[in-house]
């Protein structure tokens, strides 16, 4: 199976190829720099592979949330690859793939994922490690203040940017409920494509016209403005 996955829903920006289990990958931290650097990517691991788009099984791509121009940027690059190449596309949340890399790194079974949304808000979701080692979401995704996210009553390990910017309330509001927490993940096109990858397993491909990025926050323009008036 050949799966293309790309990324750039945070300040990291990557792509990788997932090619019968193994996985090569591009990885840049890059704020603002997601338009000129994705393309490229793609092409040298598309070159070093010696694949042409027709000949892979799916596209992958982190659907968000995250940053809105960012995630619109890896967006427009899947549906390029996919249209033109009549390619099945994979979703894939960036909250599920930081937490698939900590799946992958650590022995808990429990990630309390938070993404900092910027407007004093977190992007917050519960994984669990399934059977076969691949993070289930668990409820929901939300966009919410720290101080009001639920771990519906599970312990678990904190990763994310959310937990350097509002340690403070994630800790104060669940306690022992966190073992402990890593602020330093960042979503990573590597676990998109296993993630891909999986995502073609289990039949879980949509047509590309039905990929769609994932805000989470839909009144963007609005709360935008609204701050903008608050700050005058």
């Amino acid at each position: 199976m050949k799966i293309l996955a790309v990324d750039t829903a945070t300040e990291a920006c990557s792509a990788a190829l997932y090619i019968d289990g193994e996985i090569i990958e591009r990885f840049e931290i890059a704020p603002r720099e997601h338009t000129r650097l994705l393309l490229p990517m793609v092409d040298a691991l598309m070159a070093e592979a010696d694949l042409r788009p027709q000949q892979l099984d799916a596209i992958a791509f982190g659907c968000g949330p995250g940053s809105f121009t960012g995630v619109r940027i890896a967006t427009g690059v899947m549906q390029g690859i996919a249209y033109g190449a009549d390619l099945p596309v994979v979703p894939v949340s960036t909250l599920a793939a930081i937490s698939q890399a900590c799946l992958q790194k650590t022995e808990y079974d429990n990630v309390f994922t938070a993404v900092d949304a910027r407007m004093d808000e977190i992007y917050w979701a519960v994984y669990q490690r399934d059977a076969e080692g691949v993070a289930q979401l668990i409820g929901k995704e939300k966009v919410q203040p720290a101080n009001e996210v639920d771990a519906l009553q599970l312990t678990g390990y904190g990763i994310g940017s959310g937990w350097q910017r509002y340690q403070a309330e994630l800790t104060a509001r669940l306690g022992e409920q966190v073992i402990a927490y890593d602020a330093d993940y960042l979503p990573r096109s590597a676990q998109i494509a296993l993630l891909g990858a999986i995502g073609v397993q289990r039949q879980q491909t949509v047509p590309v016209q039905q990929a769609m990025p994932v805000y989470l926050r839909d009144k963007v323009a609005k709360t935008t403005a609204e701050r903008a008036a608050i700050r005058k």
